[in-house]
């Protein structure tokens, strides 16, 4: 071998050195940049990947729930009804408060960012509280310490509803208290 030849070659090798160097500091920014990417994932951004799935949640207060996501908001998820649980509180639809959710089971395992979703799924839960005000209809409320108010909705403020309980009794609920509600 001519002394060409193995300078020649061992540019080929240093070569092939630094691009197998460039090639892994390359795939570690990728990775680090999906590490990076995914912190930014919040847990409404996968419940909104989750309607159609069904989910178990468990919320403060010690109430759990299953049920398929037939809807969800900005903040909130609507609980289909799912087989019946120990006091039958899987038969009837469940609006969950995604802020006093502290376990949950089923997601899957896509997010929705916030711009990618319509219109009617950046609602609040203040605007489904409306929508029983206007109703009438007779609600459960469970609040995150666990206690409940069964009644109506009656006005909705900026950080609480007011329950009309039976009998004619008011009863303010904060909505960072407002674990779930479900039609009565």
């Amino acid at each position: 071998m001519t002394w060409e030849r193995a300078l020649f070659s061992l540019f080929d090798d240093l070569e092939q050195q630094a691009e197998g160097l460039a090639l892994a500091a390359r795939d570690s920014e990728v990775a680090e940049h999906g590490r990076a990417e995914y912190a930014t994932v919040d847990l409404e951004a996968r419940v909104h990947g989750s309607v159609g799935h069904v989910l178990g949640c468990d919320l403060d207060g010690g109430l759990r729930l299953r049920g398929e996501v037939v809807r969800a908001g900005s903040g909130w998820c609507l609980l289909g009804a799912g087989p019946a649980g120990p006091e039958g509180e899987g038969q009837r639809a469940w609006v969950v408060n995604l802020g006093c959710v502290t376990r949950v089971v089923g997601l899957a395992s896509r997010a929705v960012a916030p711009d990618a979703r319509g219109v009617a799924a950046r609602l609040g839960l203040r605007s489904v509280l409306r929508r029983l005000a206007e109703s009438r209809e007779v609600v459960l409320v469970v609040r995150s310490d666990g206690g409940q108010v069964r009644g109506r909705v009656g006005r909705v403020g900026a950080d609480f509803v007011e329950m009309v309980a039976e009998p004619d009794a008011l009863e303010v609920v904060p909505l960072r208290a407002l674990a779930a509600i479900r039609t009565d």
